[in-house]
C-alpha cells in the first residue's frame, strides 16, 4: 500500500449506499458492509473528506458506495455528487483521437504541425516531427508544463493559460529529447492534442467531448462548466484540510483536464470500456485501449490509457488529480470487471479498488466468533521487521491492524488466534509468550515475526501520518514567506512560501500548494510526506535560501527580493 496524504477529519458525515443490482453469488468486489468500513476508516483517518466508489462485476453487476461529506454548504455526498475528475479527461482525448481516425479527420501519424494555423511552429528535433499519436502516449519530448505558465491565480493555475500563449511556447520551445523516443507525463502535450483535434474538426473542443462521447453514452452529468445540475450537485475540493477554489481550463487545457462527473456517470462510462459494443464509438473505445508505446517502468500506454499486461489479461488505468480532488479508474476487460473512485481532496494516495480489479477477490476464508476478552490481550504496537505495526480493539468489538503512513484494516478472525484482511492479502497470527505475545504476519507473501512492544497505540489519524499541524503567528510566518528561485534538475523554478490559515504553505510553480508541519527550528515536513523536507537558510530572522529535500535528493535556491 502506498503512503497516504493527510487531510482534516470531517466530523459531519453522510453515508449512503445504493445497489444497483443485487449482486453475485462469485463478485469480484467485498460485500457491501465489508467496503463501507473500509470507505469509513479512509474519512475517519482523515484521509478524505468524502469518497463515492462504483464496481462492475463479471456479470454485469454493478454497486456504488459512498461515505463521507461533500464539504460545507455542499449537498450530501451521494451518487449524484460532482467530482472534478483531473486527467481522467485524457481517455476521453484518447477516444476522440481514435474517431478522428476513423472519420478520416486526422491519421494517428500525422504531424502535429499540420493542423496549426500559419505563424506556428510546433518544435522538432533531428529531422523528426511531433504527432498526435506522440501527444497521446506522452513520447513527444514536450515536458509537463509550458515554460511561459505563470498564472495568475496559482489556486487555479489552468484559467488564463490561453491558446496565444500556447503557440508562444510551441514556436520557441528546444526540445530535448527526439519525438517518440522517450516517455514523460504532458499535460501540455495533451491539451495540445485536443485542441489539434478541435481544429480536424471545425468544432470547439468541449463539443466533441459532448457530440461524440458523452450524450452518445448518456452521461448527462459530465461536462466543463459549472452551472446547472453539475454546479448543483458539486461538491468541494480540499487541500489538506481546507476548503480550495476549483479549476477551470481553457481551450488549450481541456484535451488533458477540466472535465466533472459524477459516480452515476463514471459508471456508465466503465461500462463502455468494458464492453464496448459494437458501433462506432465502441470501436473507437476499443481502439483506444490498444497499447501502442513503452513508458519504461513496465506498462505501455494506448490513446490516453495506461496499460500493464497480467496473466489474467490487461489491467488499463488512469488517474486524476486537481487542487482538490483525486479519482481514479481501473478495469480488466478479459476478466469484465472494473472500479472508479472518486475523492474530493488533492493527492489521495490509497490504492483501495485498484487492489481488487489487480489483486482478485478479498480472502476467502470463513469467519468465527471471537470473544473481546481474547481479542483485549493481542493490543499494542508491534515491532515487525523493523517497523511498527498497531492492533487495536474497537468498540465495535473486533479488532483493527494499521501500519504507519496507512488507514486502519479490519481484522477478520478465523480462530481465536489467527486473523486475515479483506482490503489486501495479509494475515495475522498472535501467539502468548512468557514474554508477552508475538505476532506472525504474512503481508502480501512476505512472512514477518514481531515481539509486541507496548500496550500502547497511537490515535489511527496520527498514525496514518494526518497530525494536525501547529498554528503560527504572522510575524514567524513572515519569516519565510515570499519566493524562491530554486533549482530543479538543471531549470529554474520558482518556489512560493505562503502564510494562510495561520500555517504555511509551499508551492512549486504549476502545482498545488501542500501544507508543512514545523519540525524544528527552521526546517519543515510536507504534511503529507514526512520524509519531503523544506529546509530555511536564515540571516538576521529572515530566510535567505530554501532547500527541498526530498528524500534524499536536494534542490537549492536563493529568496527572490
Amino acid at each position: 500500500m502506498t503512503r497516504h496524504p493527510r487531510t482534516r477529519l470531517c466530523r459531519s458525515v453522510f453515508a449512503l449506499t445504493l445497489v444497483c443490482a443485487a449482486p453475485s453469488a462469485a463478485q469480484h468486489f467485498p460485500e457491501d458492509e465489508d467496503l463501507q468500513l473500509m470507505l469509513r476508516y479512509l474519512v475517519e483517518d482523515a484521509e478524505t473528506p468524502g469518497i463515492v466508489v462504483a464496481m462492475l462485476e463479471a456479470d454485469g453487476t454493478s454497486r456504488i458506495l459512498s461515505y463521507g461529506s461533500a464539504g460545507p454548504d455542499a449537498r450530501p455526498l451521494g451518487p449524484q455528487s460532482v467530482f472534478e475528475i483531473g486527467s481522467i479527461n485524457k481517455t476521453f482525448t484518447g477516444v476522440l483521437l481514435a474517431q478522428a481516425v476513423a472519420r478520416g479527420e486526422a491519421a494517428l501519424d500525422d504531424p502535429v504541425q499540420r493542423f496549426m494555423p500559419s505563424g506556428v511552429t510546433v518544435p522538432t528535433r533531428n529531422g523528426r516531427e511531433i504527432t498526435l499519436l506522440d501527444l497521446t502516449t506522452h513520447t513527444s519530448g514536450l515536458p509537463r508544463l509550458p515554460d511561459n505558465h505563470t498564472p495568475e491565480d496559482r489556486q487555479n493555475p489552468y484559467a488564463d493559460y490561453t491558446v496565444e500563449e500556447m503557440y508562444e511556447f510551441l514556436s520557441n520551445h528546444e526540445l530535448r529529447r527526439d519525438p517518440g523516443a522517450e516517455w514523460e507525463y504532458s499535460n501540455i502535450g495533451v491539451g495540445l492534442l485536443g485542441h489539434a483535434l478541435a481544429r480536424a474538426a471545425g468544432r470547439p473542443f468541449v463539443d466533441l467531448v459532448r457530440e461524440r462521447i458523452t450524450e452518445p453514452l448518456g452521461m448527462e452529468m459530465t461536462g466543463y462548466a459549472l452551472e446547472g445540475a453539475i454546479g448543483e450537485w458539486m461538491t468541494q475540493g480540499h487541500g489538506d484540510g481546507a476548503v480550495v477554489p476549483y479549476w477551470f481550463a481553457t481551450e488549450s487545457i481541456q484535451g488533458a483536464g477540466g472535465l466533472r462527473s459524477n459516480i452515476e456517470d463514471m459508471l456508465v462510462y466503465l461500462e463502455a470500456n468494458v464492453r464496448p459494443e459494437d458501433s462506432d464509438l465502441g470501436r473507437a473505445i476499443r481502439a483506444a485501449h490498444q497499447p501502442r508505446r513503452d513508458d519504461g517502468d513496465g506498462s505501455r500506454f494506448g490513446l490516453g490509457w495506461g496499460v500493464r499486461e497480467t496473466p489474467d489479461g490487461p489491467i488499463l488505468a488512469h488517474g486524476g488529480g486537481t487542487g482538490g480532488f483525486s479519482t481514479y479508474i481501473v478495469f480488466n476487460p478479459t476478466r469484465g470487471v472494473g472500479a472508479v473512485r472518486l475523492t474530493n481532496t488533492t493527492g489521495f494516495g490509497d490504492d483501495l479498488m485498484r487492489d481488487f480489479v489487480v489483486r482478485g477477490p478479498p480472502l476467502d476464508i470463513p469467519e468465527v466468533e471471537v470473544d473481546r476478552e481474547t481479542l483485549s490481550a493481542y493490543t499494542g504496537e508491534y515491532s515487525v521487521g523493523g517497523r511498527p505495526l498497531w492492533v487495536r480493539l474497537e468498540d465495535e468489538g473486533w479488532l483493527t491492524m494499521q501500519i504507519p503512513g496507512n488507514v486502519r484494516f479490519k481484522l477478520y478472525a478465523e480462530s481465536d488466534t489467527a486473523f486475515f484482511v479483506k482490503r489486501a492479502p495479509y494475515r495475522l497470527s498472535f501467539s502468548l509468550t512468557d514474554d508477552g505475545v508475538a505476532l506472525s504476519a504474512d503481508l502480501n507473501g512476505s512472512r514477518r515475526s514481531g515481539e509486541r512492544v507496548t500496550t500502547e497505540t497511537p490515535e489511527p489519524r496520527v498514525a496514518a501520518g494526518n497530525r494536525v499541524p501547529e498554528r503560527m503567528s504572522a510575524e514567524l510566518m513572515s519569516r519565510y514567506e515570499g519566493q524562491y528561485a530554486v533549482d530543479v534538475r538543471g531549470t529554474t523554478r520558482t518556489l512560493a512560501i505562503l502564510a494562510r490559515d495561520e500555517r504555511l504553505w509551499v508551492q512549486l510553480e504549476g502545482q498545488s500548494p501542500l501544507a508543512l508541519v514545523r519540525v524544528e527550528d527552521d526546517t519543515f515536513a510536507l504534511q503529507a510526506r514526512q520524509d519531503y523536507r523544506v529546509i530555511f537558510d536564515m540571516e538576521d530572522g529572515r530566510a535567505v535560501a530554501v532547500t527541498l529535500d526530498q528524500a534524499g535528493e536536494t534542490f537549492q535556491g536563493p529568496r527572490v527580493p
